[in-house]
């Protein structure tokens, strides 16, 4: 009797396979667009641009290159490019800037994603994009080298607390498809150098960390010093989730000849020290006790994408923001707790991959569905444009804003944050006061 044959498994899915079907996916279905809110005129554009880096083994054979056709589709040309063995055994990786320092600027010296805010000669937003990755890195990603792939979830970025908007910020996708390096021309005003990270570190969870933020700078016209030293002293520093970047490839930029990273940085201010040894810290401005760290707003259009990514684990990785004082941190945990566990019990419940389309009838910003009733919260990002992904599941044909992940992972977390703080000054009060009594008491025994 013969043994039937079973048949083989299938090996494991590489990341560039991966790549492969969500740009597909990405060009197929786009993000519908986010109107200005009334109060907010502003609108700017980002690029996320993707490239597959070769291997040792796998190194690609110019004469073997598939001829350019501009006649091609963009799922005809996604194909093509895919189907190359040197493609199929790259490293995907994608482009960030670190931006300039400059006084005045909200996301001074943050990493980014080259773009800008959209002028008015530009056509659209994708334009905007487009010449703001001309104008910063030199870049052109018009030409035949480069597959513009479709759009990320627009969002609405507001202020702290999201009490005001600032701008709509609209992300794209460019994949390019040559197998060199492109030379790239760095803006000296806005751009102090750029990276190419893989993918593969981007999803890696052993390069989660966290960021630690002065919020107390965002209170400079609203008390001045003292209210900032004040602030400070109660609160600490914020903590938000990042990714530490581990880059193939880096290009710094500077318009001094002879210049070497490192030698030109200017010395650390004695806030700066006290800072770092607060949060233990390696004090210095060499790179490795400062390195680059991908959090805020750019980490939020990245969760975006890597979140349709194997193994689909941007958001189990996520960290809700928190303080760094001890007792206001204690606070807003346990306000928080059937909360967080709630809403990520709703995350959980999505089925993946996503295998449901998008209308127009599906929400864009990350928002729930409060925020379009009230003028109060316009947006559940959060401080700095945070965000943590797309929600698949059935809830994503709905027309409230659910449909993605920060949007139910924030829902209701910073309304009770607000509660922890106001409960935290009156404990901090009150423990001030007993002292204080305490004190003066023990004084007038001594005498």
């Amino acid at each position: 009797m013969d043994t039937p044959t079973l048949p083989s498994s299938p090996g494991p899915v590489s990341l560039a396979q991966s790549l492969h079907d969500v740009l597909s996916d990405l060009h197929q279905r786009p993000y519908p667009h986010v109107p200005n809110p009334p109060s907010c005129k502003k609108r700017a554009s980002v690029a996320l641009i993707l490239r597959v880096r070769p291997t040792y083994n796998h190194w690609p054979d110019p004469s073997s290159r598939p001829p350019s056709d501009d006649s091609a589709s963009v799922k005809e040309r996604l194909d093509t490019f895919f189907s190359q063995e040197w493609v199929q055994h790259g490293e995907p990786e994608a482009l960030f800037i670190k931006r300039a320092s400059r006084v005045g600027d909200r996301w001074t010296g943050h990493v980014a994603l080259p773009g800008g805010k959209r002028d008015p000669e530009d056509d659209d937003d994708k334009a905007a994009a487009i010449r703001e990755a001309s104008e910063e890195i030199g870049l052109d990603l018009t030409t035949s080298d480069c597959v513009y792939v479709g759009n990320l979830p627009e969002r609405v970025v507001t202020s702290s607390w999201g009490t005001v908007p600032l701008m709509v910020l609209c992300p794209y996708v460019f994949l390019l498809t040559c197998s060199d390096s492109p030379t790239l021309k760095l803006q000296p005003t806005e751009v102090a150098s750029t990276h190419w990270v893989p993918l593969g570190a981007l999803l890696s969870s052993s390069l989660r960390t966290v960021e630690h933020v002065d919020m107390s700078q965002r209170l400079a016209n609203m008390g001045g010093l003292l209210s900032r030293l004040a602030y400070r002293s109660l609160m600490g520093f914020m903590q938000f989730a990042a990714i530490r970047l581990s880059p193939t490839e880096s290009l710094q930029c500077s318009s001094t000849p002879g210049y070497a990273p490192g030698y030109n940085q200017r010395p650390m201010s004695l806030f700066q020290r006290w800072k770092s040894w607060s949060l233990g810290k390696q004090a210095g401005p060499s790179t490795q006790s400062n390195p680059l760290l991908l959090w805020g707003l750019t980490l939020g259009i990245l969760a975006d994408f890597l979140d349709m990514l194997p193994p689909h684990t941007a958001v189990e990785l996520w960290k809700y923001p928190n303080f760094t004082a001890p007792d206001l941190r204690l606070l807003i945990n346990i306000l928080t707790f059937r909360l967080r566990k709630h809403n990520r019990q709703q995350v959980q419940s999505g089925a993946r991959p996503s295998n449901t389309a998008v209308d127009s009838q599906t929400a864009a910003l990350p928002v729930t569905k409060t925020t379009c009733d009230s003028t109060a919260d316009h947006n559940q990002v959060g401080i700095g444009g945070l965000g943590v992904g797309r929600y698949y599941g059935a809830s994503d044909q709905s027309s409230d804003a659910s449909t993605y992940a920060v949007g139910i992972m924030l829902n209701g977390y910073y309304d009770r944050v607000r509660v922890a703080i106001y409960m935290f000054v009156v404990w901090r009060i009150a423990l001030g006061s007993t002292a204080a009594i305490y004190a003066w008491r023990l004084l007038r025994q001594l005498r």
